[in-house]
């Protein structure tokens, strides 16, 4: 290690002992780094300044200048450079690990649900520097790669018979107007009743088109045909579901189902009705719940014609699962697992509230969403492989036909 020797002049020894202590200790920790650098430079070039020595391997070229943030403040260090091959120094080896840490926080801060400005202070507070707005936008940028990665990942390598998707909007700032983008998110459940977040992405609004590309993603990704698909009943999302997956069949989510239902039925109605559709879908067998229906249907076809309507056509989507054993129904009838991390994703997004831009959206609940998906995979099996096992090969010939006959009256 090169030997540093330091000289004070009256005028610093004075500030050290009596003085401004301080900003004095400040200039001297930045006076012996500097000549750190300095003896680390004449080791590699093995020579003095003007020395003429057969030693020497290389010459200098003078110096920059490089910022250094301590717990002391701000340093200005004069970085040596030399002519044939750049200068090395450990020196601020622990600066980068600890910078990498700082900034790797900075974005985590921000995932987290805190905005900006609070982040550009509170790093304020600890460091004594100042990190502005545009530059914690700038650090959450380091996040890209990740979601890239996670989004293009190989699903190959695992079944995932069972799938459900949604769609959530975010308010975006784009072509100086605020507007509502589309975070489309699909969740799997493999064999053994593991959830695993599959995929997501950012669009301008829910289509045949968009919603095509997005099953086209996951099928390019490695998703095989699916034996089952829960969603709601935007019909974007069913026609593109057939269109990538004709052998999948369809499950109407019961919990958007009995909105919809209810939405459509007077207010004086509706505690009641809610009580009667729970019990329906609630029933032990698919014959039990067509005659709980139709209970339902006599009794409220006079009081609430238009939610009868709605029961009576969309029935039948709404009961796919139980053709599939029973341990494994209460987990597929809704897409209740999307709802909740919905409900995380606009928690986490309150504090921004209007993006800036469609790519900071995906950034920031991209990150959101590797994070819940961690969670997922630390959590039991649902419903576990013996249920899986138990479906038999004519029930998945039947499920296959559902899909054929529910793509036809969507048709039609």
């Amino acid at each position: 290690m090169a030997q540093v020797n330091i000289t004070l002049n009256h005028e610093e020894l004075v500030a050290l002992l009596g003085g401004d202590r301080e900003e004095a200790f400040k200039h001297l920790v930045e006076k012996i780094l500097n000549e750190a650098l300095v003896a680390e430079s004449t080791a590699q070039l093995g020579a003095e300044k003007y020395e003429r020595s057969d030693n020497r391997t290389d010459q200098r070229n003078g110096t920059r200048e490089r910022e250094l943030t301590t717990k002391i403040g701000t340093i200005v260090l004069e970085v040596p450079r030399h002519r044939l091959s750049p200068f090395h120094t450990t020196l601020f080896e622990t600066y980068q690990r600890s910078e990498t840490a700082l900034l790797n926080t900075m974005a985590e801060m921000v995932i987290m649900g805190v905005s900006t400005r609070k982040v550009s202070n509170v790093i304020e507070m600890i460091c004594g520097k100042e990190y502005s707005k545009s530059t914690v936008s700038e650090v959450c940028k380091r996040l890209d790669p990740e979601i890239k990665n996670f989004q293009n990942r190989d699903l190959s390598t695992r079944e995932f018979p069972f799938i459900m998707v949604d769609a959530t909007y975010f308010k975006v700032r784009e072509n100086h107007r605020v507007t509502s983008k589309a975070l489309f998110i699909a969740v799997g459940y493999t064999q053994e009743g593991k959830k695993e977040i599959l995929y997501f992405n950012v669009y301008d609004n829910e289509s045949n088109d968009t919603w095509l590309d997005f099953f086209e993603h996951l099928k390019a990704n490695g998703l095989k045909d699916p034996m089952l698909l829960t969603s709601d009943a935007h019909k974007s999302i069913r026609y593109a579901a057939f269109k990538v997956y004709p052998k999948t069949p369809w499950q109407r989510c019961q919990f958007h189902f009995t909105k919809n239902i209810l939405d459509a039925a007077p207010n004086s109605q509706r505690p009641g009705l809610e009580i009667e559709l729970r019990q329906m879908f609630n029933s032990k067998s698919i014959t039990e719940a067509r005659r709980k229906r139709d209970s339902i249907l006599s009794d409220y076809s006079d009081l609430a014609p238009k939610a009868m309507e709605l029961l009576d056509t969309g029935f039948e989507d709404s009961m796919t699962i139980y053709m599939l054993p029973e341990r494994m129904q209460p987990h597929l009838r809704t897409s209740n697992t999307l709802e909740r991390l919905n409900r995380e994703l606009k928690r986490r997004s309150e504090v921004i509230q209007i993006f800036p831009n469609g790519a900071s959206l995906l950034r920031l609940m991209g990150s959101v969403i590797i994070d819940q998906n961690d969670i997922m995979l630390m959590k039991r099996m649902c419903f576990g492989t013996i249920a899986y096992a138990s479906i038999t090969q004519e029930t998945s010939v039947k499920l296959q036909s559902l899909a054929l006959e529910q793509q036809k009256l969507l048709a039609a």
